[in-house]
């Protein structure tokens, strides 16, 4: 517990069984979903309400013992993870969906709510909460890194889908930011400087998001090019003629092997393919759908596949989001280094180009993802942990890919957040204005308790 014993044993009277110092709680909160070097929380902390997060993060700011929230631990680049060990925050137990709206498209929830749950209880409403990162995280995890996913391109990301929240600040103080309309010019605009903030301003414990109707009709496909430089451009030509794509997926012919390895039903030709959705009437998806074939076809598109039926996109979707599983199947005994980055749309045939040949360079495994219609995509290097050099190939790679997005006028993350992975590049990224973030930490956070190292690395 080391200089954290006096708070912990302050939590302990005050959570009893609900605080936790075993091993092995300890272990599962010390790590995310990719690989990033563990550290184990002095104890991990399970409140069921807003009062009692307040009543912990009083009790941590007293003894300046360290706070991160942890919801599945779903994210790729160590946010979860507590480097400066303290108390981890399982909000898991606050997972109500408090209110739903249909007349005026919003919810009310928790932020241990899964985004599943929340479509699973909208599913007799006719609406969705269209935000899907491909792994079923919680709310408010997906707030936190301001995720986006597959539907970004139509329906946003959580920056456009988050109204309002309740916020517990570095004193432990309970603050309401937003309103359930639909616009405001009433002074700052707080929600959104903590949507992506991930925990280093303030703990969520409630959201208010907007939904969508359910499309009349849905129609999905895949289709394979000979290369991913035409893959991208029928994209481009898609997007600069109007097409409101739902989902626009690039997968690459080492991740089409994967997919096909790992899911039985799966026997795509072993290139290039997009994955697709289109919403709308019947005859507007009909019309989509015959624009972009000849897009596509005239890029050279082939082995157009059609899932119209429920159960075949469905399973469309879960093959593209078991992904990052699939591919850890290549290499069994492997980790996998995870990291995306986002440019303008121009810009993306160029940097994918350019990642395919540090790839070959590298020698490594890795198969590119990328949700294309918003510039986005993604790598998985396959490594061992315990080879110094594949590591060093590896990072290396990874550097040369977020600079090479700067340069490109993008971010070194579109989706996946900062956490301790991109720390290093927000300086380049942001320049002076990244002072000023530190600047908002330091006066928000004076402690440095709200899960430090994270986004800004105060001394």
């Amino acid at each position: 517990m080391g200089s954290y014993a006096a708070a912990i044993k302050e939590l302990e009277n005050l959570l009893g069984d609900r605080l936790s110092t075993g091993q092995s709680v300890r272990e599962t909160h010390s790590h995310d979903e990719a690989y990033t070097t563990p550290v184990l929380p002095d104890a991990v902390a399970f409140p069921e309400n807003t009062q009692e997060v307040s009543d912990i993060v009083k009790i941590c700011a007293r003894h300046k013992c360290p706070v991160v929230p942890y919801g599945v631990g779903s994210s790729l680049e160590g946010h979860v993870v507590p480097i400066k060990g303290g108390v981890s925050l399982n909000m898991m137990g606050m997972n109500r969906i408090l209110d739903i709206h249909p007349e005026d498209l919003d919810a009310v929830v928790q932020p241990g709510v899964t985004r599943t749950e929340l479509n699973t209880a909208l599913r007799d409403t006719g609406l969705m909460f269209t935000v899907d990162p491909g792994a079923d995280a919680t709310m408010g995890g997906m707030a936190a890194t301001r995720a986006s996913g597959t539907n970004t391109v139509r329906y946003g990301t959580m920056r456009e889908n988050v109204l309002a929240l309740e916020i517990v600040t570095a004193d432990g103080s309970i603050i309401r930011t937003g309103t359930r309309a639909k616009k405001s010019s009433a002074g700052y605009d707080l929600t959104h400087l903590f949507i992506g903030s991930e925990g280093t301003l303030g703990i969520i414990t409630e959201l208010t998001v907007r939904l969508f109707g359910q499309p009349e009709t849905i129609s999905a496909a895949t289709c394979a090019f000979e290369d991913i430089d035409n893959a991208v451009q029928s994209v481009i030509l898609a997007i600069q003629v109007g097409l409101p794509m739902a989902r626009i997926e690039l997968i690459d012919e080492v991740q089409i092997r994967a997919l096909n390895a790992y899911n039985d039903s799966f026997d795509l030709p072993e290139k290039p393919h997009l994955f697709l959705e289109f919403h709308g009437s019947p005859a507007g998806v009909a019309e989509q759908i015959e624009m972009f074939k000849d897009i596509a076809e005239d890029l050279g598109a082939s082995d157009f596949k059609w899932a119209e039926k429920t159960e075949d996109r469905n399973r469309l979707w879960a093959a593209r989001h078991s992904a990052y599983y699939s591919v850890k199947a290549l290499r069994k005994e492997a980790a996998g280094i995870v990291t995306d980055c986002c440019v303008p749309i121009s810009a993306l045939a160029e940097c994918i180009r350019q990642a395919k040949v540090g790839i070959a360079k590298a020698g490594l495994i890795s198969p590119l993802i990328g949700h294309v219609g918003d510039g986005n995509f993604h790598l998985q290097l396959l490594v061992d942990p315990k080879d110094p050099n594949e590591m060093k190939a590896a990072r290396a790679l990874v550097s040369e890919l977020n600079h090479l997005a700067i340069e490109h006028g993008g971010t070194v993350t579109g989706e996946h957040g900062v956490g301790v992975g991109k720390l290093p590049y927000m300086q380049t990224q942001h320049g002076e204005a990244y002072n000023v973030m530190a600047t908002l930490k330091r006066a928000m956070d004076p402690n440095n308790i709200l899960n430090p190292g994270k986004v800004v690395a105060l001394n």
